[in-house]
């Protein structure tokens, strides 16, 4: 017994996790390392995603699969042994994108891979004919006169550039998001986009869009990046492009779905929270085991994880599974409104929805004089290669408008170097996920929300962030 205590303070000074006196402080880092050994012997985030993708599968909001996922996350928080389980009505949009094909007439036929925006209009029965104009970007299109793109279908053709931080989407995602109106305010017909992907493969990639309502509403389609190659290269003759295109997607009127809430609750301090959150809806081509599967998986098991094997923790742990977060953020801002009176109570919160690749730094977003413990953590993760970043964090798409209210967020940044060649298509599947890439999410998620919940440390109220120079 002497060589094993030696042996785990030897590795608990080299954590520098120890504090002194030591008898102050040994029992909470002995659970420190019993935690991450038996996180690290544990596949529970994996197979949590394992059956939800199995057996929901697909979850677009509103539809039959968004159903039997709202009863699968309340069963399966249930069986895990959250002390409360409980659900928070959501209004949805319910949309379903039905056929969708294309085919370039000219100069060449091809029949190419297409996929109506989430939110698209349908074309007319048996779709449209039209000479394509190609536009290199957004702010291209809008500077193109309108008698250039009258009566044309538009096709934006920016390619997204590969990065670990994917921080190529933003500058890409604004087509998907608002080409639809610039191309319907110049009178276009319709309007395509270059998937927003950095894969080169035949699968479309779908998201939302937008539109306006003082513009017509227009079909609105991504082309597979190979198949936008091919369009692309049409354009090197003299012969104008035309196209065929073919979307019969409809509106099924508003549903109620909902927020699915598991909370442990804390022994001391029961009405403060550690907030680990994930969305439990998904588009309908794959099987959402990337998004969001993984971080329903991830924040599910961190803290089951920590009540299983050191029981109750001082501050409650709550887990949310929003809805519909990809028509945009309506479970978030749900949330937000209907808790808006104890928002307070949550310590720091943090959220898992950029697939299951290894997390490489930790970014806070604490009152100054919570940095020291933003330093303790880094030190806890370190075995796990994770280093601290800046304290600008801004947490993920649900927990976004949170600083703003003052509530601290983390981002636990994940490796997100090919999270954009599965994001939003039919490859959005299960093979995907590198077990030891999720297991070591799972034992950061469970390290944090274990510190973060037994200490006394108060983040609060998270600082406003200088703006962008």
């Amino acid at each position: 017994m002497a060589m094993k205590f030696s042996s785990l303070t030897s590795i608990l000074f080299t954590f520098g996790l120890i504090a002194s006196p030591l008898g102050a402080t040994l029992a909470n880092e002995a659970d420190l390392q019993q935690l991450t050994n038996a996180s690290e012997s544990s596949d529970l985030a994996f197979d949590i995603v394992k059956s939800l993708t199995i057996e929901v599968g697909p979850r677009i909001a509103g539809s039959e699969g968004d159903k039997k996922a709202v009863a699968w996350a309340e069963a399966k928080l249930k069986t895990l042994g959250f002390d409360k389980v409980y659900k928070q009505p959501v209004r949805v949009r319910n949309w379903s994108r039905g056929l969708a094909e294309a085919k370039i007439i000219s100069p060449y036929e091809h029949s190419v891979v297409i996929t109506a925006l989430g939110g698209s209009v349908a074309t007319p029965k048996g779709g449209l004919k039209a000479e394509v104009l190609m536009v290199e970007s957004l702010e291209a299109l809008q500077q193109t006169p309108p008698e250039d793109v009258s009566g044309k279908i538009v096709f934006i053709n920016k390619k997204m550039q590969r990065d670990r931080a994917g921080k190529g989407y933003g500058p890409v995602v604004v087509g998907r998001s608002q080409g639809a109106i610039e191309a319907a305010r110049a009178n276009a017909q319709a309007i395509l986009i270059r998937s927003v992907g950095t894969d080169n493969s035949r699968f479309a990639h779908t998201g939302a869009m937008r539109y306006s309502p003082d513009v017509k509403k227009i079909p609105a389609g991504a082309l597979s990046n190979a198949d936008a190659d091919t369009l692309e290269a049409m354009f090197d003759t003299t012969n104008p492009v035309t196209m065929h295109v073919n979307m019969q997607a409809k509106e099924h009127g508003w549903q109620t779905s909902y927020n699915v809430i598991g909370e442990i609750t804390g022994s001391e301090k029961p009405n403060e929270f550690i907030h680990l959150a994930a969305h439990l809806d998904s588009w309908d081509e794959g099987t959402g085991a990337l998004d969001d599967g993984a971080g329903v998986g991830i924040v599910t098991a961190a803290a089951t994880l920590v009540k299983n094997t050191l029981g109750q923790p001082k501050r409650s742990i709550r887990v949310v599974l929003y809805a519909n977060e990809e028509f945009g953020l309506i479970g978030a801002k749900q949330y937000t409104k209907d808790n808006a009176d104890t928002l307070e109570q949550i310590i720091v919160a943090a959220e898992s929805d950029f697939g299951a690749g290894s997390i490489y730094q930790i970014d806070t977003r604490f009152a100054a004089p919570a940095l020291p413990f933003a330093k303790k953590l880094e030190k806890a993760l370190k075995p796990l290669g994770i280093k601290l970043g800046p304290n600008t964090a801004t947490g993920g798409p649900d927990i976004y408008m949170l600083p703003a209210k003052g509530v601290p967020v983390v981002s636990l940044r994940q490796d997100g170097t090919y999270y954009f060649d599965y994001h939003h298509t039919p490859n959005d599947t299960l093979d995907k996920i590198n077990l030891d890439d999720i297991r070591q999410n799972q034992t950061a998620y469970a390290i944090f929300a274990y510190m973060m919940a037994n200490s006394d440390v108060d983040p609060r109220p998270a600082p406003e962030l200088e703006p962008a120079q």
